[in-house]
């Protein structure tokens, strides 16, 4: 259910992140260069693809699951580009990879959380289906069995999912990871850094909305201010304040949910129920038989959005583990820093 209005959370502000590409140290070739702002440029129009065409879109499954989409090849990019800057894990600095590896970890953790919410919502899918057999009889039995499973879904749909109320503490831990370590006497960390900047931004950006969807309050939603002096900052913010904005307009007026397909189910439930639970008046038949179809149609919508938006997110689970495998296994075969350093985070991170 939905839950009063809160008050909107701050904006956060974080370090410069042009100090990583100060005069100061080592210079960017021209190369370099090349490499930042080919992936800045494609962030940029990856961040314009996401702004909704109107305010139904947002929140649709489809546009969530082009939201996911989008952090997918963003986080693809930057294994390219790591690749590109022939950076290996034996030159990065220590810090650097105990970045990676908390960050991974609360990535993976918020994946896990929107997947037992989905799978949730699918088991609804299972009730209604049962509405739908039990209302192909006019038996009044047949009326009985489909109120208790109408009654089934709302409470199913209705109730608290444990992971989803942790996601706010783990998102917090995250936007205090985008005050990016310093980078000392290395211009391709310089560059693997700032654009590292860009990648959480929008990672914070998709998982606070989806927190927010699935966990039916507002104080998920995170308002990020970043530089304007970044080339994607303009597309960013124009995108962020587009979809916060609506999202909090849609809780504030009482909404059931946010998520388009799951409130038009819901619509079609408040008026199916009161026909079944007095009767069907026969001179009702004609309004009851669309009301059932109109159900159909719907209920049939929303599981193949789920599904959809299932698959997205089981692809993102994916980039994140393989590539935080990647890097342990290139500490084990490399060995670039201590043995305790490398234990501590296994430990802490991969076994916990």
């Amino acid at each position: 259910m939905s839950r009063p209005q809160e008050p909107h959370r701050p904006f956060f502000s974080f370090g410069n992140p042009f100090r990583m590409i100060s005069p100061k140290g080592s210079r960017l070739t021209q190369g370099l260069l090349t490499l930042l702002n080919a992936f800045e440029e494609t962030l940029t129009q990856r961040l314009k693809k996401l702004m909704p065409k109107d305010k139904d879109d947002v929140l649709s499954l489809s546009w969530m699951k082009l939201a996911m989409e989008s952090l997918c090849e963003t986080h693809n990019d930057i294994k390219n580009l790591i690749t590109e800057l022939e950076l290996p894990v034996c030159d990065w600095e220590e810090k650097w990879i105990d970045v990676y590896l908390d960050i991974s970890v609360k990535l993976l953790d918020l994946c896990i959380a929107f997947s037992s919410e989905l799978t949730k919502l699918n088991q609804g899918h299972l009730l209604l289906q049962c509405v739908l057999h039990n209302l192909d009889s006019t038996s009044p039995k047949q009326y009985v069995r489909a109120r208790s499973s109408l009654d089934g879904w709302k409470q199913h749909i209705s109730s608290k999912n444990p992971r989803v109320e942790s996601c706010r503490s783990i998102l917090e831990n995250l936007v205090g990871s985008l005050n990016l370590p310093k980078v000392k006497n290395s211009a391709k960390g310089k560059v693997l850094m700032r654009a590292m900047y860009g990648v959480k931004v929008q990672t914070v950006f998709v998982c606070s909305i989806f927190a927010a969807a699935f966990s039916g309050s507002a104080t998920n939603l995170l308002d990020l201010n970043v530089s304007d002096a970044l080339p994607w900052a303009l597309a960013f913010s124009a995108l962020q304040a587009n979809v916060n904005e609506e999202i909090r307009n849609l809780f504030s007026v009482g909404r059931v949910t946010v998520l388009k397909e799951l409130e038009a189910v819901d619509e079609s439930v408040k008026i199916l129920y009161p026909m079944i639970q007095d009767g069907v008046d026969p001179a009702e038949a004609e309004r009851f038989q669309n009301s059932v179809s109109y159900l159909g149609r719907r209920a049939e919508k929303l599981s193949q959005g789920l599904d959809v938006l299932t698959k997205a997110v089981d692809s993102f689970f994916k980039i994140v583990l393989t590539g935080r495998d990647a890097l342990l296994c290139n500490l084990r075969v490399s060995g670039p820093v201590s043995d305790s350093m490398v234990v501590t985070n296994v430990e802490q991170q991969v076994w916990r």
